[in-house]
């Protein structure tokens, strides 16, 4: 990006600004994350777990004010909950088609999105079917519809960005794991941290502009870093040491598949690129590694339980040699009180040991026909 697209991003606007990333207090987790998926897209899109109040919308919004505004790019797009299939993706024009014979394309909220933030509040809640399609999109960066016959693409690199309030649902398993990035968003905040949050929120509330002023130096070295990182991304290659480490990781933490190394590898990449760096380095996989591997990550509770490792029947026989009623040799041995060892008995693998069973004599019982006194 040259440095004339830098400053029309700072531009005067005719809308209000909009809280300026720069200025976001805490969460250093959150403003990685973010910042990571706008510089490769790829990675397949940012989650925010967290209570109300959190500023992940604000963060989302933030940082679409930091993105290239070529070719249109930099938009913010909301997408609502009640959304259709043929909003998101696009659709044909039907009136074009009837009125001059001809078949167009009427573009979706993932066309808009292009180069841009495409934010979804409380993702949870968004059916299935439509968060698996953004997913795919978010991971392609094309966007592929088939109507009737007529196939139509479109690129749609955009910075997926979902929050949702556990409070109000889980996502399902099978798409938590489709989000590149995680973050899970304490309750509390220190004393301190949230008087600078809500001093800081007071004063852009009351001039948006000014508040807005005070951080232009840092908001144009941010998009300058972003823009530099993007384009450095093809020169910097995975070495065997990186593969490795991440390797050892992502095996570590007991992950499905091979997405969570995928994701990582990209991540570090990023955070490479974001610190002017040529190569990974193991730093920059470990400032990534949470956010690919707490959505991920094999709780102990689902590891199933290790199987038994039963005696093999087949086994020849020992001691002396005798046979049991199968006609298999008995592998059971006596010790010196002529009693056999329990340790040698047949690997009925859980189950316990008959016990006594005292028999009580029942006295004076009534005869069920018997008629009272």
């Amino acid at each position: 990006m040259n440095p004339s697209s830098i400053d029309a991003l700072f531009a005067p606007a005719s809308a209000a600004p909009s809280y300026p990333f720069a200025a976001l207090h805490g969460q250093p987790q959150l403003r990685t994350a973010l910042l990571l998926a706008a510089v490769d897209p790829l990675i397949g899109g940012v989650l925010i777990e967290g209570p109300r109040g959190t500023a992940k919308s604000t963060s989302a919004r933030a940082l679409a004010e930091l993105l290239p505004r070529e070719h249109g790019g930099g938009r913010f797009v909301d997408l609502p909950l009640g959304s259709s299939e043929e909003q998101l993706v696009g659709s044909l024009d039907l009136e074009a088609a009837l009125q001059h014979g001809r078949v167009a394309f009427r573009p979706g909220l993932l066309a808009r999105a292009h180069d841009g933030v495409l934010y979804i509040d409380e993702v949870n809640l968004l059916a299935d079917g439509l968060v698996d399609l953004l997913l795919d999109v978010c991971a392609s960066g094309i966007n592929r519809v088939e109507r009737d016959g007529v196939s139509h693409q479109h690129p749609a690199r955009l910075t997926l960005v979902g929050t949702m309030n556990p409070e109000e649902g889980e996502l399902r398993p099978q798409l938590l794991d489709r989000f590149g990035l995680f973050v899970r968003l304490g309750d509390t905040l220190a004393t301190a941290e949230r008087q600078a949050i809500v001093r800081a929120r007071l004063a852009f509330d009351t001039d948006p502009a000014a508040f807005a002023r005070r951080f232009d130096a840092e908001q144009r070295d941010l998009a300058r870093r972003i823009a530099r990182a993007r384009s450095a991304l093809a020169g910097i290659g995975f070495g065997d040491a990186a593969h490795e480490r991440v390797a050892a990781l992502c095996h570590a933490a007991q992950v499905e598949g091979v997405r969570a190394d995928l994701v990582m590898l990209r991540a570090a990449r990023a955070h490479a690129a974001l610190d002017g760096r040529g190569e990974i380095a193991d730093a920059d996989i470990d400032a990534v590694a949470e956010l690919v591997l707490a959505h991920r990550r094999k709780a102990a509770d689902d590891v199933p339980p290790q199987t038994p490792q039963h005696r093999d029947d087949t086994a020849p026989a020992q001691g002396d040699g005798s046979r049991s009623t199968n006609g298999q040799a008995s592998t059971s041995t006596s010790d010196d009180s002529g009693q056999p060892d329990p340790s040698d008995q047949p690997d009925d693998w859980g189950a316990l040991p008959p016990q006594p069973v005292p028999i009580h004599t029942v006295k004076n019982v009534r005869p069920l026909h018997a008629k009272k006194p």
